[in-house]
């Protein structure tokens, strides 16, 4: 560590998962006017029981926006079931839409028993139509391996299906296998390309790897103010990761003006998301007193937050402050376990400091810290860093 209140990291890495993007409910256009009496021109102002009405006839697209109500919770209770009884009966009548939420239904088991193989199913039938979220849906269940075995090519196929739809989650998707070189030749460029179209629709995700490109120079020159504009654009929109990378660009001056008190300001937005890196870099601010008044106590409450999350860095600084007495009375125990919990995970800096403060305990402190730790891992399973790059 440069100091032993801790660094700051950088989250310049683009997004290394597939994203399970899906419009809202209801996305898809309604017809203004078909040979159907139960017209939507004619149920648009009219009250919900003339909309159910209609959709007992057997007209598909207004059985479909029954569901949409149902899972909604618009003007009626929200009901699962009730949609998915809905969206079933438009659904077997060949209904893309209510065909692919059915699908989304299925992989989330909202109102029935989660079911992949079900989900790519009905993905498929509305996919095979040429409807666009399905095709980028079904790519999304090819490329994670849900329902059907892994396969990036397949993914990619669906993907680009959509992507030519201007669907910007495929749009997003597909860059990230070019950028990964998965099932296509690694091309930033492409990746690039794909970002932007996505970007440029306002998907936040793109926002920021384009950010990521520009900041790196990958697929386009290096560009340090349009890699700000693009993080800005999805830190806006509430996307941690942005919000933690412009919260950095802030405190180091990179990008723009050197700033701490507006470095405090997104990585608070950011660690009131649980990002844990903003967590940790918001406890530094307060530690150091840069852009926030010095506060050893609140600097205790951020790395704590971030350290319960696996994050080593801040299970260090947690305890070193355990070990100093600093916003905490000291205590060695809970220091020693902090620290083995960190060096466990490879910090070095932790390691020195547990081998420092083990000199001043005795034999039963040591015992109870070792089995605090082994506890914390029992009880945390899945924390570990997965924050860092």
């Amino acid at each position: 560590m440069v100091s032993s209140k801790g660094v700051f990291g950088i989250l310049i890495a683009a997004a290394t998962g597939t994203l399970f993007l899906v419009p809202a409910h209801g996305s898809a256009q309604w017809e203004l006017f078909h040979g159907n009496p139960c017209s939507a021109s004619f149920i648009y102002a009219s009250r919900l029981q003339s909309l159910i009405s209609c959709a007992e006839t057997g007209y598909a697209p207004d059985q479909y926006r029954v569901g949409v109500i149902y899972a909604n919770g618009m003007r009626v209770t929200e009901n699962d079931e009730e949609a998915v009884r809905w969206f079933r009966m438009a659904a077997e009548q060949g209904y893309p839409p209510a065909q692919n939420s059915l699908g989304l239904i299925y992989a989330e088991g909202d109102g029935v028993p989660e079911d992949d193989g079900e989900a790519v199913r009905w993905y498929r039938l509305a996919a095979e139509q040429g409807h666009a979220s399905a095709q980028s849906n079904l790519g999304v269940m090819y490329d994670n391996g849900n329902g059907v075995p892994e396969d990036d090519v397949e993914a990619v196929r669906w993907y680009r299906l959509a992507a030519e739809q201007r669907f910007a989650a495929a749009q997003f998707n597909l860059g990230l296998m070019y950028e990964l070189g998965n099932a296509v030749p690694h091309d930033d460029a492409e990746a690039v390309r794909w970002y932007r179209l996505a970007a440029e629709q306002g998907h936040a995700s793109a926002q920021y790897n384009l950010g990521v490109m520009y900041h790196s120079g990958n697929g386009v020159p290096e560009d340090v103010a349009e890699a700000v504009r693009w993080y800005r654009l999805a830190a806006e929109q509430g996307y941690a990761s942005a919000r933690h990378t412009l919260g950095l660009m802030y405190a180091i001056g990179d990008g723009v003006p050197e700033d701490d008190g507006e470095a405090v300001r997104w990585y608070r937005l950011a660690a009131e998301q649980g990002f844990a890196i903003s967590q940790f870099n918001l406890g530094v601010m307060y530690s150091r007193g840069e852009g926030v008044p010095e506060d050893d106590a609140e600097a205790v409450r951020w790395y704590r937050l971030a350290a319960e999350q696996g994050d080593a860095l801040a299970q260090s600084n947690l305890g070193f402050m355990y070990a100093s007495g600093d916003g905490v009375p000291q205590d060695l125990v809970f220091a020693y376990m902090w620290f083995n919990l960190s060096a466990a995970q490879g910090n070095e800096s932790a390691q020195r400091n547990e081998e420092r403060i083990e000199q001043y305990m005795i034999r039963e402190q040591i015992a109870e810290a070792q089995r605090l730790s082994r506890e914390w891992i029992e009880t945390h399973p899945q924390q570990t860093d997965f924050s860092r790059p």
